[in-house]
């Protein structure tokens, strides 16, 4: 059970997250719960907490927003070399935004979801068009941007910006719903819980250390409560662990994919491979795709990606990266 307390309503700190609030049963132990997070990131130091993730030695609004697009729906350890071959070749929004799409689908290569790249390229164009060629500080600026959501356009203000605003991702989602609300969360109450924890001026370190802390230690599965600076104050431990893990199904929290292996994602991903080497001619297409035998499944990969502005059909019925 949750403890007891007086009921308020806690809006967020800064108006990024709409309209409304909702029921904290106890401000202080939110707030708190904030701070104690902060304090365990400060202590863990730079050089404790994922020190491979080489994003976190930079404040450019471009390199964090390059960043926070590649780790969408990706493992941190394969964006780390793409990041640094990418932010080389093209490390401005000016530079990507001039670059083809093609060149920008080649330094994508092994981060997967190819859209992604087509949406920074798209948001480096708008950076250019609309805010002459800086990554806008404002929150309804970054939503506009291709590709650009809830997490990333606040990670953006957090870690690019210092802005006092929450991050909601999957690892975050785990310790809000688990230790700060004790059930599963819907993405308003998420957004709004996670704003009013964050310490003045602490955004940047109080959004890492909270990532930090989904990943290393409020984990999918079996958490590691034994090493939680906040063990004491969360709702779920507190009620023993009873029922449900509360992180299912709770904003923000990833559910498992489907099978890879065999599905039309893993035929696109290798049909775009085989273009970032050369062309591909139209009795090459279903090889390339993996599916020598299956010509008709080819062809239906081929026209979304086309119609996802991927790839590139010439007179001949060539393929190539546009």
């Amino acid at each position: 059970m949750s403890p007891a307390g007086p009921v308020v309503a806690i809006p967020p700190r800064q108006p990024v997250g709409g309209p409304g609030v909702i029921a904290i049963r106890d401000s202080g132990q939110v707030e708190g719960i904030g701070r104690a997070i902060m304090r365990w990131g400060t202590a863990l130091g730079s050089t404790s907490r994922r020190p491979e993730l080489p994003w976190r030695s930079t404040r450019d609004p471009w390199a964090v927003l390059v960043s926070e697009v590649m780790a969408q729906q990706t493992q941190v350890l394969r964006v780390v070399p793409a990041f640094g071959r990418f932010l080389a070749q093209f490390p401005t929004p000016a530079a990507c935004a001039s670059a083809p799409l093609g060149d920008v689908l080649r330094a994508w290569e092994g981060l997967g979801y190819n859209r992604r790249a087509r949406n920074l390229h798209r948001s480096a164009v708008a950076i250019v068009t609309d805010h002459g060629g800086h990554v806008p500080g404002r929150l309804g600026d970054l939503l506009s941007l291709p590709g650009v959501g809830a997490y990333t356009a606040r990670a953006v203000l957090a870690f690019a910006f210092g802005a006092d605003v929450g991050v909601v991702d999957t690892n975050a989602g785990r310790v809000l719903s688990r230790a700060v609300a004790g059930r599963p969360i819907r993405a308003p109450e998420a957004q709004m819980l996670v704003d009013a924890m964050v310490p003045a001026d602490g955004g940047w370190e109080f959004g890492q250390a909270l990532l930090d802390l989904g990943a290393s230690v409020c984990i999918a599965g079996e958490p590691r409560c034994h090493g939680c600076p906040i063990r004491r104050r969360c709702r779920w431990a507190r009620a023993g662990r009873r029922g449900p893990d509360p992180s299912r199904g709770s904003a923000g929290v990833s559910t498992p994919q489907g099978v890879f292996g065999g599905s039309d994602r893993q035929g696109r991903g290798r049909l775009v491979d085989a273009l970032r080497q050369e062309d591909v001619a139209p009795d090459q297409v279903a090889s390339a795709a993996g599916w020598p035998d299956e010509p008709d499944r080819a062809a239906r990969i081929v026209a979304g990606l086309i119609g996802d502005g991927l790839v590139a059909r010439d007179h001949r019925g060539v393929l190539s990266l546009p």
